[in-house]
């Protein structure tokens, strides 16, 4: 995974892809952001917590390109739980997601 380049070499012809592709670019931009302070910040008293926080963004970051895959290969928006559509509302919170709500809170 590289952590400096955007995700943008796929385009389709679907204006909704784009949109996906768009909030998910979003994403990995912010998260990358917040990676990059993290890194900046250098070693503190509370090294520690911010190295769980940037365990956390990392596979944040995976999870994104995980989606991009999922947009690629059509399956962006099926829940890997329930094979079910993970509803809108969402996606648009948590563009990366792999779950609806049920299946998210049954992993």
């Amino acid at each position: 995974m590289s952590l400096d380049l955007p995700r943008t070499e796929t385009r389709t012809a679907h204006p909704a892809a784009d949109e996906v592709r768009r909030r998910l670019e979003h994403a990995r931009t912010t998260r990358l952001a917040q990676l990059k302070a993290l890194d900046e910040t250098g070693q503190s008293p509370d090294y520690h917590l911010m190295s769980h926080q940037k365990e956390a963004i990392e596979r944040v970051l995976k999870e994104i390109d995980e989606a991009f895959t999922r947009v690629d290969d059509g399956t962006y928006g099926t829940c890997l739980g329930c094979s079910k559509a993970v509803p809108p509302e969402r996606l648009e919170i948590l563009p990366h997601t792999r779950y609806c709500v049920t299946c998210q809170g049954r992993s």
